[in-house]
């Protein structure tokens, strides 16, 4: 059965695209057939991001692992039945040309809420929310009351989630495996970040995910977007002594898809 991971967030600017890519070929480097779509219809970050890797690789001569980019296909409103959604269609037809013949399908869904992403969100056997450190990004999950430290109640993207584990539910599929991946992390044990781990893992008992540390914040992210490639190529482009920060981020990168704990995956970079 093809795994389908959906990278979610109502909130631009937390790494998303940069977490998708980095795992969806970290999968690919490890042997599995990798097929992506992506929901951002305006943007594309994803899209472009493969684009840009697969122009560099035939400039260079270089066979990279690349992701599988199914577009959603175009549907004429006459092919619709009664009642049905285009979008819905869209999806479920972009998602059905990569089943049964990847192993894993990556969907990267836009910073915003919309009825695509409401709706992979429901096709998720794992869903990944990565979130900035910081209470901005936290309020996406729940509120919170800075003086009690208590959290008062889910908030909306929160209450999105439930909503696609119930109609998961109602169809007899698997439960989703939610983990909120915590990037940007500052490098100290400052107070704020020891307070935002404390509220997440009490929040992640009570509304159901598992935490993983993401990304800090590093130059070399945003340097690899032009030529599509992710630190996992830095040797097959003949870089073989890694500064010590690209060896951090590398371990950075194993220990996220350790964390995932994804279906038939061993990690061996």
């Amino acid at each position: 059965m093809t795994h389908i991971i959906v990278f979610g967030n109502e909130k631009g600017g937390s790494g998303k695209s940069t977490t998708c890519m980095h795992v969806a070929t970290a999968l690919a480097r490890l042997g599995h057939s990798v097929g992506a779509v992506d929901l951002d219809l305006r943007q594309k970050s994803f899209t472009r991001y493969v684009e840009n890797r697969q122009t560099f690789a035939a400039a260079k001569g270089l066979n990279l692992p690349t992701p599988r980019v199914a577009e959603l296909p175009q549907i004429s409103p006459e092919a619709l039945a009664p009642g049905e959604n285009i979008y819905d269609r869209r999806l479920a037809e972009a998602v059905a040309s990569l089943e049964n013949v990847v192993d894993f399908i990556v969907i990267d869904c836009p910073g915003s809420h919309t009825r695509l992403s409401q709706v992979a969100h429901s096709l998720a056997d794992t869903l990944v929310t990565p979130l900035n450190d910081s209470f901005i990004d936290f309020d996406l999950l729940a509120r919170f009351d800075p003086e009690t430290d208590e959290i008062l109640g889910p908030s909306v993207y929160a209450e999105m989630v439930w909503g696609a584990r119930q109609l998961r539910a109602q169809a007899g599929l698997p439960p989703i495996d939610w983990v909120v991946v915590r990037n940007r992390l500052g490098t100290q044990q400052m107070r704020n970040k020891k307070k935002i781990g404390s509220a997440l893992e009490k929040l992640s008992k009570r509304i159901g995910f598992r935490l993983a540390n993401g990304f800090a914040e590093r130059v070399i992210f945003r340097e690899l977007f032009p030529n599509g490639i992710t630190l996992l190529d830095l040797k097959d482009l003949g870089i073989a002594n890694l500064n010590m920060s690209n060896i951090a981020a590398r371990q950075e990168i194993r220990d996220l898809m350790k964390a995932m704990r994804l279906p038939g995956v061993t990690v061996t970079f």
